[in-house]
């Protein structure tokens, strides 16, 4: 049988990498991780928002090849059913995937002014004026799914492909020091500290490469 593999960037910069190693350890998905050096042109123009499109993270899994994010969270959740990627109620799901492919399609103003960058952290941050709109959006967002579905997390008691898809954001809210209420606060903090959350920081602790471009100065 072949070996099932993900292809990941860089593990301090790169939050669709985050995300489609979330899912598929959500997913209990044994695989081998395959990093790209970020010097490698096409992954450095996917880092900077250049690319016109994102092939990592890739999965490669039974001979099924998946390089986009939502589509390896739709794919695990096609075939691990049972690790609850998706919520049971229909309604909920709907609305799970509605957020989950906002965040995927949308938010570009909050990825270019605030990029992923774990080991970075300010204690305050002038942000564009751009970039508001959206973190007002993903406010709105945790807000109204924490209302709706009582927590702890945005579809209820277990984790999501939602809580996947936004944990990149809490990553960037804590670098940023983006004013949170109490209960958005609660949350960026309950996903900061998930173990998966924390095995991954330690993972990009020890990355040494940098992208000066992505090293955002006050």
């Amino acid at each position: 049988m072949a070996e099932t593999t993900l292809t990941i960037s860089s593990k301090n910069y790169s939050s669709w990498s985050l995300r489609g190693w979330l899912l598929c350890k959500m997913a209990g998905l044994e695989f081998t991780e395959v990093p790209i050096d970020i010097d490698d042109p096409g992954a450095r123009k996917e880092l900077l928002l250049l690319s016109p499109s994102v092939l990592v993270p890739r999965l490669s899994h039974h001979g099924v090849t998946v390089w986009d994010t939502l589509a390896i969270g739709e794919y695990l959740a096609e075939i691990v059913p049972e690790a609850g990627l998706l919520p049971d109620d229909i309604v909920a799901r709907a609305h799970c995937r509605a957020v989950s492919g906002e965040m995927h399609s949308g938010f570009h103003n909050l990825r270019s002014a605030l990029p992923m960058n774990i080991k970075a952290h300010h204690d305050t941050f002038k942000i564009f004026a751009g970039a508001r709109p959206d973190i007002e959006r993903i406010r709105a967002i945790w807000t109204e799914c924490l209302d709706a579905y009582g927590g702890p997390y945005l579809f209820g008691k277990r984790m999501t492909l939602a809580d996947a898809m936004y944990a990149p954001v809490c990553s960037r809210f804590r670098t940023y020091a983006v004013d949170l209420a109490p209960q958005l606060a609660a949350y960026r903090d309950r996903i900061l500290d998930w173990p998966l959350i924390k095995e991954w920081t330690d993972g990009a602790k020890t990355e040494a490469d940098e992208i000066i471009e992505l090293e955002v100065e006050f």
